[in-house]
């Protein structure tokens, strides 16, 4: 279970500007020292970006690839967290009402007056990254912000799901000023390989129905009586030894055929 990030974000209630960014923690010691800048941006553009899109006093989580970004927007003061799928989703919103109540208590509403983003560090958040890294820390604060058990929680399969028609995540990146020009050419790079795995995957499950289509109406050329015939039975007969390997092709392409289905839905 990890936290990667929290961010504290004043957002527009009626969403015609971006987010501001009031606060902003994170441990990127996982990935690798050249990724580490590129991370710290798409986990602004991201925050910003779902912030946005959370209306006032909704809570929010959004499945962005390994991670889930959890988003709360009380009254246009908004905190959001990027925690991995392990860490409890009530854990999760437990923390960000913690940080929001110690962000008021600590500055008040002057970030109501906030206008540009805040670079220097907020001491708490970084200690709160680190403390609440254990959820059983978060489920502490959990037994006493009962309020907690009587708000809705949206859930979104994909961040796509909480952007507006017609909107799409690649033409946000080109148009984000918190992405530098090499993480907007990797977040290009990422999306044209996946979907040519995509591609290759789809190409090699329909060749090998075709060669199987073509294996299927030569025993059946070849079956005198033609009657009906059970493909797999027909394999598994001792007189049709040199189609064992059909046998095969089919158990693989039932097995490829569900896991490209499943990918198609997730996609």
């Amino acid at each position: 279970m990890k936290i990667t990030a929290l961010l504290v974000l004043k957002c527009n209630p009626d969403g015609s500007s971006d987010p501001v960014i009031l606060a902003n923690a994170s441990d990127v010691s996982h990935f690798g020292y050249f990724q580490r800048s590129s991370v710290r941006e798409f986990i602004v553009f991201v925050g910003r970006t779902v912030g946005k899109r959370t209306p006032p006093n909704q809570r929010q989580s959004v499945q962005h690839e390994e991670y889930k970004v959890h988003s709360y927007n009380r009254n246009g003061l908004c905190a959001v967290g990027f925690m991995d799928d392990h860490y409890p989703v009530r854990s999760s919103f437990s923390l960000l009402n913690q940080v929001l109540d110690e962000y008021q208590k600590n500055f008040g509403d002057s970030w109501r007056a906030v206008k540009v983003d805040n670079t220097q560090p907020w001491p708490y958040l970084n200690e709160a990254l680190t403390k609440f890294q254990d959820p059983a820390e978060a489920d502490k604060l959990l037994k006493i912000q009962r309020e907690l058990d009587e708000t809705k929680i949206i859930l979104h399969k994909t961040i796509d799901s909480v952007l507006a028609r017609g909107e799409r995540l690649d033409s946000l990146v080109d148009k984000s000023s918190d992405l530098s020009a090499a993480s907007q050419v990797i977040s290009i790079a990422l999306h044209i390989l996946r979907a040519f795995v995509h591609y290759l995957i789809i190409a090699s499950v329909f060749t090998r129905i075709f060669n199987l289509k073509l294996c299927v109406e030569l025993i059946c050329s070849t079956n005198r009586r033609r009657k009906p015939i059970n493909v797999v039975q027909y394999c598994e007969h001792p007189k049709h030894e040199e189609n064992q390997s059909m046998l095969y092709d089919i158990v693989s392409i039932r097995s490829v055929g569900a896991i490209l289905w499943w990918r198609l839905l997730v996609m």
